[in-house]
């Protein structure tokens, strides 16, 4: 299979491919580089030279505090270079499969969101993201949206990271009261596959079991065995641009497992 993943050079897509790769796949790496996707002549042009059997569209804006100040940059890459891939793949009849947001809900659900739970997101980069969803149902009819939520890898700048860094300080505190499901790069990339042998449509895969951006932490250091030193605090303690969902766990139907388990793994692989 000839897939053609974007983003390739993201945390995401540095997992990805090369677990495509040892599945047999031929995979055709793009980034901002070299496929500029908010270029649709661009995209058309490229998608004809290579022909891919899939795309996964990794791609995106995610910068979440900045979107609220760079709304047109922000849809310009989620809403409309996902709109540009979208019709690129109806065009050349390719199966598609986006990489989306538990940020597209409002977090007013006190359980678990399910893909047929009505959207409604409370920043602008969940509203772009919900956007580039909106554009591959409208121009798509072989289409996976995979949204996913609180992403760590080994490849880029993520919440794990940024908790063992400042594993020494004493003074941070950490939100308690925004609940969500934490979800590795290498258990959601072996997850995008298995959606092949699935129906089209709209899955959630993220690591099971729910917890908050403090007991995440907790868990770190407990698996790391050190002193969790942080503090817990409210929402409300801290000024943000962009608004986040109280409530953004994801029912994933069982594809991935538990985040501690995943989480545990991550770590020995660091190590």
């Amino acid at each position: 299979m000839k897939v053609l993943v974007t983003g390739a050079n993201g945390m995401l897509g540095q997992d990805l491919c090369p677990i495509l790769e040892d599945i047999g796949c031929y995979v055709i790496e793009t980034d901002k580089d070299n496929l500029d996707i908010t270029n649709g002549d661009l995209v058309n042009a490229v998608m004809e030279d290579v022909k891919p059997n899939l795309v996964i569209h990794c791609a995106a804006y995610t910068n979440v505090e900045k979107a609220e100040e760079e709304y047109e940059l922000a849809h310009k890459i989620n809403a409309l270079g996902t709109e540009n891939i979208a019709k690129a793949c109806s065009k050349f009849d390719t199966t598609l499969i986006y990489i989306s947001t538990d940020y597209v809900f409002d977090g007013k659900k006190s359980t678990a969101y399910t893909p047929l739970d009505e959207t409604n997101p409370l920043n602008k980069y969940g509203l772009t993201k919900l956007q580039g969803e909106e554009a591959i149902k409208k121009y798509c009819e072989k289409y996976y949206i995979a949204r996913t939520s609180w992403l760590y890898g080994h490849h880029g700048k993520n919440f794990v990271e940024t908790v063992i860094a400042n594993s020494e300080k004493d003074s941070i505190k950490i939100v308690n009261d925004q609940f969500g499901c934490p979800t590795w790069t290498v258990e959601l990339a072996n997850c995008i596959i298995k959606l092949l042998q699935k129906p089209y449509g709209i899955y959630h895969i993220c690591g099971s079991g729910i917890t908050s951006w403090y007991e995440f932490a907790k868990e770190i250091h407990n698996q790391l065995n050190i002193e969790c030193k942080f503090s817990p605090c409210s929402s409300n303690e801290y000024t943000c641009k962009a608004k986040r969902p109280k409530n953004s766990a994801m029912d994933n139907s069982g594809f991935c497992r538990d985040w501690k388990t995943a989480l545990k793994d991550y770590l020995a692989l660091r190590a």
